[in-house]
């Protein structure tokens, strides 16, 4: 007589275990160490008004301020990149947290020029990191089809973090004056540095991935467990990142891109309450506006491009579309100078970020294109062309409104730059795909 095999009775392993979403956990840390990334490089922008004053500084002066993030940012990138790949994104960006946070926090005790550029230089060279470990993370935890998406996630993080504090800021601006925005910012990341050390580990390491996600990540192209923690980096190596049209497009282009971002980050608050006459307190909050449009167009952009893939467009198509889209969108920033309506302006600004916010999914292209042994040192010369930008925006807008004392020039200025990147990667950019090195 034979009895029927009850269910409980299986072997464990006949039962399929549904993956884990670990992916997302690490996706929050860059969210929000994201966000506060750029809270510690903007609060000077919130704050460059009453320090232009307290200073007594002529635009020209508050541009080389304004830049000086830029100067040490934009060249620490290939060293910043270097460092992910030989001691890994745990290390290298938590000691760069806990740096940064401390730079900003000093500012607050900043009595004079020199010390206020020197300390901006700090905090430049303190988060050059940031971003080659936000693509080297991506690259190792998400899949391809998930990465585009994920890339939006955490850019949105610069913009959703702007559009929440903005406000608070300028309150904190005129309660307590301008050295309360660097005290409070600086530590919000010293206590963030905490959970980063906490919770972030490599696909391999974590406690909180199993098997079939790891699995999922590596059969979709995802990094996982493929990359050493640590990498032995020779030019040999890195000569690849200056060989391809693919590489010199995208660098290119993200320095269109961060054109658009960075005039948002220094010299849009001035611009309201300077050249449109608004109060600080309303600044604040009319202010934040465009910054939760640039958050929506990461998003949208970021689904969007994933979308496609999904739906079995090519790589190529599926990224570069929704770059060029909003790069020219970003264009239409030129429109604000025809209008002394402060809502129209606003309207301006806010779909002019939108769209540069959708084009800011060009992350993704480091992670796509980049041999998997340089995704990090890849990270940074990109960054490094993109961040160029942060040091000639701020002072080329300074100087425009020092010689001519209005922003109209510096508004096209920032709308002509960002026409360049879209045909840039209209023309230059070639066939997104991995670059292999050959043994």
């Amino acid at each position: 007589m034979s009895y029927p095999l009850k269910h409980s009775t299986l072997p464990e392993p006949l039962h399929k275990k549904k993956p884990t979403r670990a992916r997302f956990i690490m996706l929050t840390l860059l969210f929000f160490g994201t966000a506060i990334n750029y809270l510690d490089r903007t609060n000077m922008a919130v704050a460059a008004s009453a320090i232009q004053d307290d200073l007594g500084l002529d635009a020209a002066m508050l541009g080389l301020i304004l830049s000086a993030f830029g100067w040490t940012y934009a060249f620490m990138q290939i060293p910043g990149g270097w460092l992910i790949d030989r001691f890994g994104p745990r290390l290298v960006y938590g000691v760069s947290l806990i740096l940064f946070s401390l730079f900003t926090l000093f500012q607050g005790f900043a009595k004079n020029f020199g010390t206020l550029f020197g300390l901006r230089l700090g905090l430049g060279f303190s988060e050059s990191p940031a971003f080659p470990a936000n693509s080297r993370v991506v690259a190792a935890w998400f899949p391809q089809r998930e990465r585009a998406l994920a890339t939006g996630v955490y850019t949105a993080g610069e913009y959703v973090g702007l559009a929440v504090a903005t406000p608070f800021l300028f309150w904190l601006l005129s309660s307590f004056g301008w050295q309360s925005i660097f005290l409070v910012t600086g530590v919000i990341g010293i206590l963030f540095a905490a959970v980063w050390f906490a919770f972030y580990r490599e696909p391999k390491d974590s406690k909180y991935v199993n098997e079939e996600e790891l699995a999922y990540i590596r059969d979709g192209g995802g990094l996982a467990d493929q990359v050493p923690e640590r990498q032995k980096i020779t030019w040999s190596k890195a000569r690849h990142l200056f060989k391809y049209r693919q590489f010199w497009g995208i660098y290119i282009g993200q320095f269109a891109v961060t054109s658009t971002l960075y005039f948002f980050l220094t010299w849009f608050p001035s611009y309201l309450v300077q050249e449109k006459g608004i109060t600080l307190l309303k600044a604040g909050f009319v202010g934040s506006v465009p910054y939760i449009a640039a958050g929506i167009g990461v998003l949208v952009g970021g689904y969007w491009s994933d979308w496609m893939v999904k739906k079995g467009v090519s790589v190529s198509k599926a990224r570069k579309t929704p770059v060029i889209l909003g790069l020219l969108g970003a264009c239409t920033i030129i429109a604000a100078n025809y209008t002394t309506s402060i809502g129209l302006v606003i309207a301006v600004m806010s779909f002019a970020f939108f769209a540069q916010g959708m084009s800011a999914i060009t992350w993704t292209l480091v992670s796509d294109i980049a041999p998997k042994e340089l995704v990090g040192l890849a990270g940074g010369v990109f960054n490094l062309a993109g961040n160029l930008s942060a040091i000639v925006t701020p002072i080329v807008i300074g100087m425009i409104v020092s010689q001519t004392g209005s922003f109209n020039g510096a508004i096209v200025f920032v709308g002509v730059v960002a026409l360049i990147g879209a045909l840039t990667y209209i023309f230059v950019v070639g066939e997104v795909k991995r670059i292999e090195i050959e043994e």
